[in-house]
């Protein structure tokens, strides 16, 4: 109870004296970038990945062949989730004496649960986005399919039993696939038609769907409470699965999210080690006095203790008030800009993260040097150059290390990233302060020749050689994390952006049979559209892998057994696509015409437990192809680009029934043409791949607007960097401030000698942090991002300049009241 007294009534003294603010600002600012980072990412990371699920139209999707069992819909709604129903199934259409064969997509009120429908009133008319199925009596009808009839808007057109007026033409619906499977053009229809239309019979082939939309921890209980309980005949679908490319921009925009919180929590553990080695050097004094006066070990830790936590509590609340108020300014920004009325509610988790996070950081960098400090001699009242023996350094750095570690993973969990960063950083320190060491011995030998403040400045450098490489570590680190962050935000995100290319197909072709391939190739060059590259497409199903069939075969997960059960889209080429890269293996010769030989895409190759020298055996229209797998393959899935799991050699496929695909890019008043094409060609489908590409921009936009965001609070916890370095040894300055004062050196003069230093280190500081942030931003963009890197000399220049002028301007601001203290106070000891 004394201890908890004393320590209470002594930090008010000291809070109020300013004695701790160095401290508990590194520790406000970072539970303030934590909490609005943390409140920012999570919020645009939710927006980023209900955008993705819109390929689902919902959170969750339970597929099957038979009707999903009310029961799961009403489990869904006692989690408090959103629930509607789909069927699909082929059909013919008839308009007058014209018919069609059309996919029919029956909804239930409420679809689409993630994303909007898109209309329009006439073929090719201006789209509008609906909320809401069309009424009982109608449909919205693919205009692919309103072609091929000879109807449109307001026509009636039969299905089944059924007489159904078009009310719209369908332009998108967000689960609509963009794969192979569905090649009729789509017919939406209300559930409420279904009963009566006379289309659903025994033996139909349906496709029935519940979808499941809500807050993510209740999708997520709702998914592990059915996953156990569901028949083999129910599949659940998510995000990765039904769309490869909106799934890859989800997850990088996370992986960017993360990326500029790790760098925000960086900053505040190295504003935080600096600052908590002051206020543990500070401390000195007030221990040697209590031991002086009787206090025992256990009495001088309690109170360290509690004073930490008070420090830490302090700053946690008012952090945590700074960082929610900023993060409600910054996301009503975003909003405006995102051109969304809402983005996602978040719960307490970045604020608990942020304050642990803090605490972690007190613990692993303050605690150790406070509970040192009981061994303080009392002689120190009176000498003070009686120090306590230093704690092992190999013990802090554990710590701090560990610290940083737990600290981050808690917060990001993306083990690749950590290791990478913490990996670097922990080199690029290492090297911050040995080539630190160096720089300030060399500095030390060139102070002659120089001018009186120059001097004076570099001999400072010298005279300080280990706390002067410390600061160039601390600045050198600060620096580091900021111009990583700043390729971030350009170089690596613009990067992203390329990979989208402004000219990527937004248009497929499918079911294109070979007599038609040089009419259509016509009709494009006709209509000044480059001539599209036709790609053959074999529809096979693999029977045997090595001799051993493919259901008895174990398989490493279910999407490896997927892929070798489902009906398989085969094609052959004699050279390798621009869009795939191989990984292991070769590629067939030029001119190959052996045996058959098959390249497989890598991650297919791993979930279905395949690996070079494997046979496989496919039927294709009751023949048989065996073909060995020579090579695997990295798939670019965002070049919208026609792309295949497995590919075989060239003959390996001749004389099957062969399709051919294409992709193109369509300029939208050309797409017209369109209509043309479906009517010469009926057998031909055309899927619209426009709301994919614009679902991966808007997800890469979004991504990019968080990264500006947090980067102004990534700069302010750089600030607190610099300023916590620059206050690491300010008693000493002040001191000899003091003495140069009294000997007759002007203010002026003081003030030239402390810039002379600041930029020496901030100029060594700039040289060492531009080398690790090349490094860093080139692991980062290749092992994390999978994006190319190209360094940058302007890289250099922007460090050292960074080094030189950030440096200098905070140790100005941090040093002028050491140098405008009266000398007589300070030699009195009045501020000591």
């Amino acid at each position: 109870m004394k201890a908890l007294k004393f320590a209470i009534r002594s930090f008010g003294r000291e809070l109020r004296s300013g004695e701790v603010l160095v401290l508990l600002a590194a520790v406000g600012l970072a539970v303030a970038a934590l909490t609005a980072v943390g409140f920012l990412t999570d919020r645009i990371g939710k927006a980023v990945s209900r955008q993705a699920n819109e390929v689902l139209a919902a959170d969750l999707r339970l597929r099957s062949q038979e009707r999903v069992p009310d029961e799961w819909r009403d489990l869904a709604h006692d989690y408090g989730l959103e629930a509607a129903e789909t069927m699909s199934f082929p059909s013919v259409v008839f308009a007058g004496d014209q018919s069609a064969l059309a996919t029919i997509e029956v909804v239930s009120d409420g679809y689409p649960l993630r994303g909007s429908v898109r209309i329009s009133d006439a073929l090719f008319g201006e789209q509008r986005t609906v909320d809401g199925i069309p009424e009982p009596g109608e449909v919205w009808a693919d205009g692919a399919l309103l072609a091929r009839v000879g109807a449109d808007v307001g026509d009636t057109l039969a299905v089944g039993e059924l007489n159904l007026r078009v009310s719209a033409v369908l332009i998108y619906r967000p689960d609509q696939s963009i794969g192979f499977a569905s090649l009729a053009p789509s017919l939406l229809l209300n559930i409420d038609d279904i009963s009566s239309s006379g289309l659903i019979g025994v033996g139909s082939r349906v496709a029935y769907a519940l979808l499941v939309a809500g807050d993510d921890k209740a999708v997520a209980e709702f998914n592990a409470a059915i996953e156990d309980r569901l028949p083999d005949s129910v599949r659940v679908r998510t995000q990765e699965e039904s769309s490869e490319r909106a799934y890859n921009a989800a997850d990088r925009a996370q992986r960017f999210l993360s990326l500029t919180a790790v760098i925000s929590l960086l900053l505040s553990a190295v504003a935080v080690a600096m600052s908590a080695r002051r206020f543990a050097h500070r401390r000195m004094d007030t221990v040697a006095l209590m031991k002086s006066l009787g206090a025992t070990q256990g009495f001088v830790i309690s109170v360290a203790i509690i004073q930490l936590i008070l420090l830490g509590v302090l700053g946690i609340v008012a952090g945590s008030v700074v960082g929610f108020a900023a993060e409600e300014v910054l996301s009503r920004i975003l909003l405006d800009l995102m051109q969304q009325t809402e983005l996602p509610e978040t719960g307490l988790r970045p604020i608990i993260l942020a304050s642990s996070s803090a605490l972690i950081l007190l613990v692993g960098f303050a605690l150790p040097s406070l509970i040192q400090l009981r061994n303080t001699p009392p002689l120190r009242v009176l000498r003070h150059d009686a120090m306590p023996p230093e704690p092992s350094r190999v013990v802090i750095a554990g710590l701090a290390l560990a610290a940083v570690a737990a600290m981050l993973y808690q917060s990001v969990g993306d083990v690749t990233m950590l290791a990478i960063l913490i990996g670097g950083m922990c080199v690029v320190a290492t090297l911050l302060y040995l080539v630190g060491r160096a720089l300030v011995a060399l500095i030390g030998r060139a102070r002659s020749g120089v001018g009186v403040a120059w001097r004076y400045g570099l001999a400072n450098v010298a005279r300080r050689g280990r706390d002067s490489a410390i600061q160039v570590v601390a600045f050198g680190l600060g620096i580091t994390v900021l111009l990583l962050l700043t390729l971030v935000r350009t170089d690596l995100l613009e990067g992203w952006r390329k990979t989208l290319d402004d000219n990527a197909p937004d248009h497929f072709l499918i079911n294109i049979q070979p007599h038609e391939v040089e009419a259509v190739a016509a009709l494009f060059e006709a209509n000044d559209i480059q001539r599209p590259v036709f790609t053959p497409l074999v529809r096979a199903r693999m029977t045997t892998i090595n001799d051993e069939s493919v259901k008895d075969r174990e398989y490493p997960n279910e999407d490896g057994q997927w892929l070798a059960n489902r009906e398989a889209n085969l094609s052959w080429a004699a050279e390798l696509s621009p869009t795939n890269e191989l990984i292991e293996g070769e590629w067939w010769p030029e001119n190959y015409s052996g045996p058959a030989l098959a390249s497989i895409e890598e991650q297919a190759a791993i979930n279905a437990g395949l690996t070079i020298g494997d046979r496989l055996k496919f039927v294709v229209a009751g023949r048989e192809v065996e073909a060995e797998i020579t090579s695997t393959r990295k798939i670019n899935w965002d070049s919208f680009q026609p792309n295949f799991f497995i590919v075989l050699s060239p003959g390996a496929l001749a004389e099957m029934p062969t399709t051919y695909i294409s992709s193109m890019r369509i300029a939208k008043n050309r797409q017209a043409m369109l209509v043309n094409l479906v009517r010469a060609h009926p057998t031909i489908s055309v899927i619209d791949l426009g709301a994919i590409l614009e679902q991966v921009r808007g997800i890469i936009e979004k991504a990019s607007l968080a990264v500006q965001a947090v980067f102004l609070f990534t700069i302010a916890a750089g600030i607190a960097v610099l300023f916590a370095a620059v206050q690491s040894t300010m008693d000493e300055r002040r001191f000899e401030s003091a003495i140069l004062r009294a000997l007759g050196a002007s203010r002026r003069t003081v003030l030239a000698g402390v810039m002379a230093e600041f930029a020496a280190l901030g100029t060594a500081a700039g040289v060492l942090a531009s080398a690790g942030a090349s490094v860093l931003a080139y692991l980062v963009a290749t092992r994390v991002f999978e994006l190319p890197y190209k360094f940058s000399p302007t890289l250099w220049l922007a460090g050292v300049s960074a080094g030189l002028f950030i440096v200098c301007l905070s140790g100005y601001f941090a040093a002028r009241g050491a140098i405008n203290a009266r000398p007589a106070d300070v030699l009195r000891g009045a501020n000591a």
